[in-house]
């Protein structure tokens, strides 16, 4: 299978490097032409369009912004419609809207390609690993052809018929905001209340109020950067499409909508391309403390892939 990847951001582009270190042949594009050096370097052939990836390759993926930009990737000037999709398999990964790219997907069947929805959770680091779990949707005929190039890039999860992906991903996404806004109000109680962060976060871990969010990025508010590789702007891109989401099914959003403010106030505090955990620096501002924990902490996108087996860890000091 020669194998098309467009969209080389923070996970893309390496998401793009672990298909290719399992052999396949591949083209890359990415609006910014500088972006495809690392995978040129590794043997991938770089394009000008998404119409001239798909022309080259079996299989095409796409991981962009949003649904503005996919919907470029599809309809636009040098998009798919413009080329010839018959016998191609699209696999895109991006956070979206599921009723705007069920419509793509039903175009691009219609011109005789086949899709498949495979957006990811985890984070950076994960990315560069090559186990992001991907909420896969699509047919189970078309899910194993191109089984090889999913499982090169994360754990595959099936959901059901396509489109199911977006919306595990973005109710996935939905809880992820809730927990990073309300662990900078447990965090910060704790302080105020005589409990030292660190033995905080040691302790609530295994417990009932873990998860991947009080794991994996409570370090990041330690070290103080709040990892920028997932910036707020990608936040409130989400929580907008969840709204979208929630407004279509009739769901009662409370505290959905008080978590898409907070990251709204952080966003104004601190600017849309401050990390996501910001939306902690604004209860601890507010409170007047620092919740700042010495430690040789491991940056998500530091983490180097170092093969299947390998250990790693946030953090060298616990």
């Amino acid at each position: 299978m020669r194998v098309g990847f467009i969209g080389l951001g923070t996970m893309g582009k390496n998401a793009a490097a672990n298909v290719r270190r399992k052999g396949f042949e591949m083209v890359v594009h990415d609006i910014r032409p500088d972006a495809a050096a690392p995978l040129v370097a590794m043997g991938a052939k770089a394009a000008t369009s998404p119409a001239e990836v798909l022309a080259a390759v079996d299989v095409v993926v796409s991981m962009v912004f949003g649904p503005k930009e996919v919907e470029q990737v599809m309809r636009g000037p040098g998009g798919f419609l413009s080329g010839d999709p018959q016998g191609k398999v699209w696999i895109d990964m991006t956070t979206s809207s599921p009723f705007l790219m069920r419509e793509l997907a039903a175009e691009f069947e219609a011109a005789g390609g086949q899709a498949v929805d495979a957006p990811v959770t985890g984070s950076v680091d994960a990315a560069i690993r090559g186990d992001m779990p991907m909420f896969v949707g699509g047919t189970d005929a078309v899910i194993e052809r191109v089984r090889p190039v999913i499982e090169a890039m994360g754990e595959l999860r099936k959901v059901g018929a396509y489109g199911n992906g977006y919306v595990a991903k973005l109710v996935n996404n939905q809880l992820w905001k809730i927990h990073a806004a309300a662990i900078g109000e447990a965090m910060v109680t704790a302080k105020l209340a005589g409990l030292d962060p660190l033995t905080w976060w040691n302790v609530m871990k295994g417990g009932a109020a873990d998860s991947f969010v009080l794991s994996h990025d409570v370090p990041s508010i330690f070290a103080g950067h709040y990892d920028p590789s997932f910036p707020i702007a990608l936040c409130l891109k989400d929580l907008g499409l969840i709204k979208e989401l929630m407004d279509k099914t009739g769901t009662t959003a409370t505290l959905t909508e008080a978590t898409h403010e907070r990251f709204r106030e952080a966003g104004r505090r601190y600017g849309t391309g401050a990390g996501e955990m910001t939306v902690c620096k604004v209860i601890e501002d507010n409170a007047g403390i620092d919740l700042r924990v010495p430690g040789d902490w491991v940056n998500p996108w530091e983490v180097k892939h170092l093969g299947p087996n390998a250990q790693h860890s946030m953090h060298k000091d616990i």
